[in-house]
Parts: C-alpha cells; structure tokens; sequence
C-alpha cells in the first residue's frame, strides 16, 4: 500500500478536501480523482494553480475555501518533520495557502517518505519563506540578522513569484531548536507574509517506509 491509498481511508462521502502541492500530494491528488470516477462524492480545494489544473484534469469537483463553512481534511505532502510532527513546507513554492488550509481543516494528513523524518527541524537547511517583492531587499537584511542567509528563489524565467504574487527567499538555515521563539521573530519582520515552518498543528503523519506505511499521531 501506498501512503496516497492510505490516505484515502480518511476521506469519506460528502467531504470537502483540501488538495496540497507537490509529489506526495499530487500522487494522493491521482488517487482520489480515481475515486471520484468510481462515484465518491468529494469537493476539493486545490492549493495552488498546479494543483488546480491537475484536479480539473481529473474530473475532481472543485470549490473554494469562501464557498465552505469548513473543511473536513487537507492531504499535503511536507520538507521536514520532526518527533513532535512539527513541520517545515514549501519547496514547492504554495506554503501560505497550504497552511491556510490546513489550519481550517478538521484532519490534517501529511504524507511523506523516511527521508523526510528529522531530529530537529532545519537539518535538510532549508526554509522557505513568502514575502511581498516590494520587501525583498528589506527582508533578507532582517533575515541575515536571525542568522540565515537568504537567497530569492528564481526560475529559468526569472524571479519565482507564489500564486499570491509573492516572492519566496528560501533561506539557508541550520537547526532551529527554540521553533516558537524563531516563528514569532521571522513573522515580526515586516514584509514576511509568512514562512514553511508549520509549528504545533497537530498532524497525522503517514510514512512511506518500503512497501510499509507507518502512522505518526500528534500526542496533543
């Protein structure tokens, strides 16, 4: 079994599910939309464009997170988990509406490899963070002052712009031992919209472990 049809015994008839970004969720994305053709009843809220466009692929019906009263479960992927199923996100460059839909959901499922599992989070080094482009310049000073070094996500194109219209620095970190305290310092700068560290919201971890799936539960 794989962790995306594990992550469909979660989902049942009637429920609105927000769809997250990236492999592990697009892999549970293709799984459900196998099980909307076979007659589940769900309504999706995709998180990015590319998850969008994938979804509508798919025949998956679609609604958005001012047409509900609520979301029953959100499926994403994640960068790092650590022993308290705290979390960093957004490689895949959709971190605020990730968590904005994560933290209105009832059930918030994370899938992820071993590879993922950490110690302590920052340890792959690496955190992305969205802010305004008119910040940029202002916000990496601030960055470097808490120790990272920042560095503005680019493409083949040019400047990596989030479907909010922001720009990501991902920022070269170390490990971060005192998680609140760092959060509450990065969201204080001016400029920062917010950051992949997803701190305290009580996830439900499926591992990919060989051909095995192993289930993390929050002890909150």
């Amino acid at each position: 079994m794989t962790i995306a049809e594990r992550a469909l015994e979660f989902v049942k008839d009637g429920d609105v599910v927000g769809l997250g970004t990236g492999r592990a969720a697009s892999a549970f994305v293709r799984a459900l939309g196998a099980r909307v053709r076979a007659g589940l009843r769900i309504r999706g809220i995709p998180t990015s464009q590319v998850t969008k466009a994938l979804a509508q692929e798919l025949s998956i019906p679609l609604t958005t997170v001012d047409a509900v009263e609520s979301i029953d479960i959100a499926v994403d992927g994640a960068d790092e988990v650590d022993p308290d199923l705290n979390l960093i996100k957004g490689y895949g460059g959709a971190l605020v509406r990730e968590k904005i839909v994560a933290a209105a959901a009832r059930k918030f499922i994370v899938l992820v490899g071993t590879e993922k599992l950490v110690s302590v989070l920052g340890e792959r080094g690496r955190l992305p963070v969205e802010v305004v482009p008119f910040g940029v310049a202002t916000c990496c000073r601030h960055l470097r002052a808490l120790s990272c070094d920042p560095i503005p996500r680019e493409t083949d194109f040019g400047v990596f712009l989030s479907d909010n219209g922001n720009a990501i620095i991902d920022c070269a970190i170390s490990t971060i031992p005192a998680l609140a305290q760092f959060e509450q310092d990065l969201l204080s700068i001016p400029g920062v919209v917010d950051s992949g560290l997803f701190v305290g919201m009580a996830p439900t971890v499926l591992v990919q472990d060989g051909e095995n799936v192993r289930v993390l539960q929050s002890s909150e």
